[in-house]
């Protein structure tokens, strides 16, 4: 499937029958499902298994290109989401495959394309692009309002006098349900809250001084650690969209 959407628009949620790989050459794409929050930006995309809720949101103009699979060919797959760099390779396999016919020939040419995209997604490695959503409704509340507003750097105490539980408890939960720290936590909400508003053209010093960093210079070295590139390049350096819309 090609879809283009404006910035700001959000696909509901729903669910599909068929795993998806789920691709934007530009843009980035901020998708929730009941387990957590990925962030995909662009070169990047999700794999989302068979019948997982899911809700996507755009940030800035996204070119969507999405491949469903059949659940009996997705063995072998991965059985949760995840974020996965996007080669060069599968990209043009991906542009390729949207222009088939969904009843396609599968002992032909494109029969051949599908066994490539199969060949590379079984390749792919997942990457820290996820912000893990715990069960806990105290936890719950807690991580809504973070995400609401990043810059808030309350201690764990504070925030557990307003939801209603120790720093103790919710330190421990925080381990248990989301496998991160408060601090680590709260450090990749910023970080993937800042790759949407870079996305939509902000400047660097507005999105790391809105976000809560100290500086510009520590918000670009971070980023740097996480992304290989500073965020004032890091959509200029993605790859032009050759034949995407």
């Amino acid at each position: 499937m090609a879809k283009d959407y404006p910035d700001g628009w959000v696909n509901q949620w729903h669910r599909h029958r068929r795993a998806q790989l789920v691709y934007a050459s530009s843009g980035v794409m901020t998708i929730r499902t009941p387990h957590g929050i990925w962030i995909v930006p662009p070169d990047r995309a999700l794999w989302i298994p068979p019948a997982v809720d899911h809700e996507i949101g755009m940030a800035g103009a996204v070119t969507m290109r999405t491949l469903y699979i059949e659940p009996g060919a997705a063995r072998g797959l991965p059985d949760v989401c995840a974020v996965v760099a996007v080669s060069g390779l599968l990209r043009e396999l991906i542009l390729r495959a949207v222009e088939m016919p969904l009843l396609y020939d599968e002992n032909g040419a494109d029969g051949r394309v599908a066994g490539l995209i199969f060949d590379e997604l079984r390749a792919l490695s997942s990457l820290p692009l996820h912000l893990p959503s715990p069960r806990d409704s105290r936890l719950q509340r807690l991580c809504a309002a973070v995400r609401r507003r990043p810059a808030d750097d309350r201690t764990l105490a504070a925030w557990g006098r307003e939801v209603g539980a120790s720093a103790r408890t919710l330190a421990r939960l925080f381990r248990d349900e989301t496998g991160l720290t408060f601090g680590r936590w709260r450090a990749q909400a910023r970080l993937l809250a800042a790759l949407g508003r870079l996305a939509g053209g902000e400047k660097v010093t507005t999105v790391a001084l809105d976000l809560g960093y100290d500086s510009p210079s520590a918000f670009t070295a971070l980023f740097r650690r996480h992304f290989g590139v500073p965020p004032s390049r890091y959509f200029s350096s993605r790859r032009p969209q050759a034949g995407a819309v």
